[in-house]
């Protein structure tokens, strides 16, 4: 795959070469290759059909995962989380290590202490990470689900974005099983609190903590919001919005 540096713009199929635009800007590759009955038959090609099984399967796993949390991934934008969340729960299937090459599971992985460590403290936004925003220490109790951030200066201790007034937190608990795709998400209530100097003790605590055949995951999210008369509104639809995976069990 090469890049397009011409100023022409092209989309679409020329002299043997597919112009393409794609999220680095345009890009080309050649026409042809390994025909795709060859790929699925041919005996030279097992580890490719291996490795693209476990790629399909850590695929549907991502898209189970960011559904299981829509309602918090709303207004979280990252257009780059697809293939991120891919990448880490790929190296979650590696930890799989009772599965035959290309059977490889996700949902076996997730209960071994190093697939938890791959997932761990992932940000469901790259350009809004929990330790560049939050300039201060956090205590969990995985008995609540509840984050308590003490003696917290919003104006010093928050990297906010420019035009933001207000934050707020959300805590939240997920059990999810990754084999069945049973799920339970239960979330405490918004905390809302302006950016200002004033000192105060943030405790979000989830009305339970869901129990299942699952893992159990504990996130914390940060929302901005702009204050215009009285009113407050979500600041440039969720781009600079924190959420983050604190803990697995």
């Amino acid at each position: 795959m090469a890049k397009l540096s011409s100023l022409l713009k092209i989309e679409g199929t020329l002299d043997g070469m597919t112009f393409y635009k794609g999220k680095d800007g345009y890009l080309v590759r050649t026409k042809g290759g390994i025909s795709k009955s060859r790929i699925q038959n041919d005996p030279a090609f097992i580890r490719t059909r291996e490795n693209g099984t476990e790629f399909g399967h850590v695929a549907k796993s991502g898209k189970i995962l960011r559904q299981a949390l829509t309602p918090l991934l709303a207004d979280v934008k990252d257009g780059r989380l697809v293939s991120r969340l891919t990448k880490t729960l790929s190296l979650v299937k590696n930890a799989d290590t009772t599965s035959t090459r290309g059977n490889r599971n996700v949902g076996i992985g997730i209960a071994t202490p190093e697939g938890q460590n791959a997932i761990k403290a992932f940000d469901f936004n790259q350009n809004a990470q929990l330790d560049s925003i939050l300039l201060t220490d956090l205590t969990l109790d995985t008995a609540t689900g509840g984050v308590l951030i003490s003696n917290l200066n919003p104006l010093q201790q928050i990297n906010a974005p420019s035009g933001a007034t207000h934050v707020s937190f959300t805590a939240a608990v997920l059990n999810l099983d990754f084999q069945t795709g049973e799920k339970e998400l239960v979330m405490s209530t918004e905390i809302n609190n302006p950016l200002n100097s004033t000192i105060v003790d943030i405790n979000p605590i989830p009305a339970s903590v869901p129990t299942g055949t699952g893992q159990t995951y504990f996130l914390l999210k940060l929302a901005f919001y702009q204050e215009i008369n009285s009113m407050q509104y979500a600041l440039n639809n969720g781009a600079y919005n924190v959420m983050q995976i604190l803990e697995i069990q």
